[in-house]
């Protein structure tokens, strides 16, 4: 294992973005290609990678940010005691060395990224000024900043007044965070063969201007999405989160989004978004922003199911399920910002994001059980069960992509189903198409963007049966709850496209991994980002996209 290039020289290349976390303090995350010279008295740095990767580090490399406290001899012990997936301190709350597991299994990602993030949460200081010294791959440079990035929530109501647990002291009003990147070499990674993008692109040592600058939207994306997923819907109800895409089309300076509100969805058809939400304060909405390529050939549409809370309707959740539901929106914030990192890797296709926005609350005029409504699609759906509700909005928004976007491809992606957890865990998303190369090319962009996805069962003769309705075109939910119910879910909205439609779909069902304990992880950026590099102009992203 040798770093490709000598790290000292590294600085030349920088570039910053400063985020205002909401109400009380402010954090900036700034992504550079290699190290500067740093006091770990003033500053603390954190050391992380794979044993491998941080042990081909010569002293020369990274005495700069450990002299005059930390001697050679501390750092060679420090990396020779340290247990993978853990830290040491090499100077009291000032340099931290962490280990990334050297092995994984062939479903988790070769960045290790989940690893990474539970690394930097326990070892940041939340000190004015910190740093941390990446040393990986290039081609997990991407997975890894945005792990990085998901470890520095961007949402916070705490006061500077709020109590503080024994020995604490109050966060500093602004905290500067410097991830300072160091690319290591291929060789001896022999159990990452095979895996993964080989493009010389990510084997050339260095990280250009232009990939720094992608690599810090993906960050920034990352923690715009799980911001909006972690704000309270007293926040962040319709409203806000229609603020918030204006923003993002005015800082792309492009169109302002397309919004059909209200009664404006009965009159045009779609029951199922104003079914969904017409019981509350906030009327419903769908939101589509949309980016026109010069010349482009092909459309790609993604669907976000933007639930601000999710009561369960009149079929209301219990006390512990509904606790967590402001999160339900995260597919609509996954693709929000998704779209915002492709539109600023300058697209060669157009591309859509449609978001589906309504709070499905409890009132005079929420939809009951046994109510029929008519989608979009001119099918009609009888409702066995309020809390299924996120298949009805997506069903509206894929229809509409399909059929006033004019999209060739079309992703949906929500928290769809409690079982989708139960089927591939915590950390992959459940997904299912009708084109098992884009399938196959999904699962791999999740290897490489640390957004980890598995795929379901495709078996619509099987499945599609459990909504059959004797007074309507289906039900809304399964009648048997055992018979691979996110397969299931997915296949209601591919109904509503029709089983013949010949263009591409893809269902991302990331209830889960949407989550890490109470916190938003952003996920979905990433992976979108990625499956669809190759539409843009950025190298890094084209390198890096698993379809060809």
């Amino acid at each position: 294992m040798i770093l490709l290039r000598t790290i000292t020289n590294f600085g030349a290349h920088r570039i910053s973005l400063h985020i205002t976390v909401c109400r009380m303090s402010s954090a900036s995350i700034k992504f550079r290609w290699g190290l500067s010279a740093s006091d770990p008295e003033q500053a603390p740095v954190l050391f992380v990678g794979q044993p491998a990767h941080l042990n081909a580090l010569s002293w020369q490399d990274v005495r700069c940010k450990l002299e005059p406290r930390v001697t050679e001899e501390v750092w060679r012990r420090g990396l020779s005691v340290t247990s993978p997936g853990d830290t040491s301190e090499l100077w009291p709350r000032g340099a931290t060395v962490g280990l990334l597991p050297p092995r994984r299994s062939r479903h988790t990602a070769p960045s290790r990224n989940h690893a990474l993030s539970k690394i930097v949460k326990s070892a940041l200081r939340s000190a004015a000024e910190e740093y941390i010294v990446l040393v990986c791959r290039k081609r997990d440079v991407l997975a890894s900043a945005a792990a990085i990035a998901r470890s520095v929530p961007h949402y916070t109501a705490r006061s500077p007044t709020a109590p503080l647990a024994p020995a604490a002291s109050p966060p500093p009003a602004s905290r500067a965070l410097t991830v300072e990147i160091c690319v290591a070499g291929d060789e001896g990674d022999s159990e990452d063969e095979g895996v993964g993008p080989t493009e010389s692109a990510l084997t050339d040592g260095t990280l250009s201007n232009e990939e720094l600058s992608t690599i810090q939207d993906v960050a920034d994306a990352v923690r715009l999405a799980a911001k909006i997923t972690d704000t309270p819907a007293n926040i962040m109800d319709v409203d806000a989160f229609i603020e918030e895409a204006c923003k993002v089309a005015k800082s792309l300076d492009i169109a302002e989004p397309t919004i059909i509100r209200g009664e404006e969805l009965a009159e045009r058809g779609m029951g199922g978004i104003y079914g969904v939400g017409k019981a509350a304060a906030k009327p419903p909405a769908l939101v589509s922003l949309s980016y026109m390529a010069p010349g482009a050939t092909e459309t790609v549409a993604w669907v976000g199911k933007g639930i601000v809370y999710d009561t369960g309707g009149l079929s209301i959740k219990a006390r512990t399920s509904m606790v967590g539901m402001k999160g339900d929106c995260g597919g609509a914030a996954a693709v929000l910002a998704a779209f915002y990192t492709l539109v600023r890797a300058g697209p060669n296709v157009n591309v859509h994001a449609v978001l589906c926005l309504a709070e499905n609350a409890v009132g005079p005029l929420a939809t009951r059980p046994d109510d029929i409504h008519k989608l979009y699609s001119g099918r009609t759906v009888e409702i066995n069960n309020t809390d299924a509700e996120g298949r009805l909005v997506l069903s509206d928004g894929v229809v509409y992509a399909r059929r006033d976007l004019k999209a060739d491809t079309i992703v949906d992606v929500a928290t769809l189903t409690g079982a989708q957890g139960t089927a591939t865990g915590k950390y992959h998303a459940a997904i299912i198409s009708n084109k098992s190369n884009l399938e196959s090319a999904c699962v791999s962009a999740g290897l490489v963007s640390g957004d980890l996805a598995h795929a379901l069962p495709f078996a619509p003769e099987l499945h599609f049966t459990e909504f059959c309705s004797h007074v309507a075109d289906m039900k809304n939910s399964v009648a048997d709850r055992n018979n691979a119910q996110p397969s299931c879910a997915g296949l209601f909205i591919l109904a509503h496209l029709g089983f013949d439609w010949t263009g591409r779909w893809l269902h991302v069902d990331m209830a889960a991994p949407a989550h890490c304990g109470e916190r938003a992880t952003g996920y979905g950026v990433c992976l979108l980002t990625v499956l669809f590099g190759k539409y843009t102009n950025s190298k890094l992203l084209k390198a890096l996209c698993p379809m060809r």
